[in-house]
């Protein structure tokens, strides 16, 4: 199974009076100016946000924080919140550092069940709702942290 491939996410702005650029996007048609997802969100603070409350609750997980570098948690939340990041079109500073994310290469050495699988759901579940995004980019985040996590089980050991 390959890795999960980040999509094209820009999110049109709606442009402000004096912002239409000179040049029409066709025929008496202006572009849109577009941003990222990563932008839209909020950039880096609302990642890290998430990702800092995600591992607030995996740190009471019996079943999945055995599995994270409790010796370097700072460490483990910047390189999700990186890696995040750059999926959702912010800075390329993960591929930069770590090379390509190869999430399943990455995540072998580690017995991901599908109990550990619904434990990692429910502590990004709770992080994801705590940022309190529309009901359309909730989605959108959502739909994408869903199928990863369903692609790093590697086990049907309970």
């Amino acid at each position: 199974m390959s890795d999960l491939q980040p999509p094209e996410r820009l999110i049109p702005i709606v442009p402000t009076a004096g912002s239409m650029p000179s040049q029409p996007g066709g025929p008496g048609i202006p572009p849109l100016p577009q941003r990222s997802f990563w932008e839209h969100l909020g950039g880096r603070p609302t990642f890290e946000r998430l990702v800092r409350r995600f591992y607030d609750g995996v740190q009471t997980d019996p079943i999945i924080w055995p599995m994270y570098p409790a010796d370097d948690l700072e460490g483990a939340i910047q390189r999700l919140t990186g890696f995040l990041e750059q999926y959702w079109g912010g800075p390329t500073t993960y591929s930069q550092e770590r090379g390509h994310p190869r999430l399943r290469m990455r995540h072998q050495p580690f017995t991901i069940t599908p109990a550990a699988r619904d434990r990692w759901l429910v502590h990004m579940r709770d992080a994801v709702d705590s940022l309190e995004l529309s009901a359309l980019d909730d989605t959108t985040l959502w739909d994408y942290l869903e199928r990863a996590a369903h692609a790093m089980v590697n086990s049907s050991e309970a």
